[in-house]
C-alpha cells in the first residue's frame, strides 16, 4: 500500500473508488489500524460516490512509530499527571498534512472514538480543509467527557500479552466486552480479524502513546460551537467505553447537528447498521458545496 509524507511522519493509506469523486476521509479510533473500517464498508461508501482514503494514525499499524519517545506512563497520565508525546491535535495535523500529499484541498471527514476526537479537531483547527463532519462514538473531551463504565474502563488498563495467541485471544475479549447487547458475535469472524490486525502490526507502546494523548486533551466542547460545517453524530445505546451521552454533548454543542441513535450498539461499527450509516453520511454530503479533483 502507498505511504504519504504529512507533518513529518509517513501514513500508510489505501483508497477505495474513483479519484474523481468527493473524498471521504476515514479515521480510526484508540489502538486500531486502517484495517478496522472493513473492505466492504469502505467499498459501499465508494459505491455511494466517494473517493475512500483510510490510513494508519501515527504510532499504531504500518505508519510511523514514534519510538524516540520512549514509553509513556500510564498511571500517571490516569492521574492527571502525564507528559504526551504528542498531542490530539497534532494527529489532526497530520491528517491535514494527508491532504496536502495527496493534492485534496478538502474532504469530508469521519472519525470513529479517537478517530472522531481527532475529527472534530481537523474541523476546529483546519476548518478550510472540512466539507462534512461525522463523529461516531466519540466525544467532547477533557473535563466534559463522561466517564467509561468500570468494565469500558477495564479495557484501557489492560496489559500487553507476551505471545500471538494471546494477543488475539485480548483481542476477541474487547470486541466481545464493547460489543452491544443487539450485536452476536461469531467466533470466527472475530478470530480472523483479531488475527490480521495482530499479525499486519502489534506496537503496544505507541497505543499507550496514543491513550496518553487522549487523556491529556482539553474539551473541546467550546469550540464545537463554532463548527459550520454539516455534522453528524452517531452512537449507540450500549457503548460502555464512550457512553452515549458523549455524543449527545457533541451534538448539542455543534450548530445544527444531527444525532442518530443505535439501540443496541455498543463501541463499534457492526455490519447491521453500514447501509443506515452509509445513507446518513450521503445525505450529510449532500449539505456541503460539492468538490472535485483529478
Amino acid at each position: 500500500m502507498p505511504r504519504a509524507s504529512a507533518n513529518g511522519i509517513e501514513l500508510e493509506y489505501q483508497t477505495f473508488g474513483d479519484p474523481g469523486d468527493q473524498p471521504l476521509v476515514l479515521i480510526a479510533g484508540l489502538a486500531t489500524q486502517m484495517i478496522s473500517w472493513q473492505e466492504p464498508f469502505c467499498e459501499l461508501l465508494a459505491s455511494g460516490g466517494f473517493f475512500v482514503i483510510r490510513f494508519d494514525n501515527r504510532d499504531v499499524g504500518l505508519s510511523t512509530w514514534m519510538e524516540s519517545a520512549g514509553p509513556p506512563d500510564i498511571s500517571a497520565a490516569f492521574r492527571g499527571e502525564g507528559h504526551p508525546a504528542y498531542q490530539l491535535d497534532d494527529m489532526a495535523d497530520d491528517v491535514a498534512g494527508l491532504l496536502d500529499s495527496l493534492g485534496l484541498p478538502a474532504a469530508h471527514f469521519v472519525g470513529a472514538s479517537m478517530g472522531g476526537f481527532i475529527a472534530q479537531l481537523v474541523a476546529i483547527n483546519h476548518p478550510e480543509r472540512v466539507l462534512s463532519l461525522t463523529s461516531i462514538m466519540s466525544g467532547p473531551g477533557g473535563s466534559d467527557e463522561v466517564a467509561p463504565t468500570p468494565e469500558g474502563a477495564a479495557v484501557l488498563m489492560t496489559a500487553p500479552p507476551a505471545t500471538r495467541e494471546e494477543r488475539i485471544e485480548l483481542a476477541m475479549t474487547i470486541h466481545r466486552t464493547l460489543a452491544g447487547a443487539g450485536d452476536q458475535l461469531d467466533d470466527a469472524v472475530e478470530r480472523a480479524r483479531a488475527e490480521r490486525a495482530v499479525d499486519r502490526a502489534y506496537y503496544p507502546l505507541g497505543v499507550a502513546r496514543q491513550l496518553v494523548a487522549i487523556l491529556g486533551a482539553g474539551s473541546r466542547l467550546e469550540r464545537l460551537k463554532l463548527v459550520r460545517v454539516p455534522t453528524l453524530v452517531v452512537h449507540g445505546t450500549d457503548d460502555v467505553l464512550v457512553p452515549i451521552e458523549n455524543g449527545r454533548r457533541v451534538a448539542a454543542a455543534v450548530p445544527g447537528a444531527r444525532f442518530l441513535e443505535v439501540q443496541g450498539m455498543g463501541h463499534d461499527i457492526p455490519e447491521r447498521v453500514w447501509s443506515e450509516l452509509a445513507d446518513a453520511i450521503e445525505k450529510l454530503t449532500q449539505q456541503s458545496a460539492p468538490v472535485r479533483h483529478q
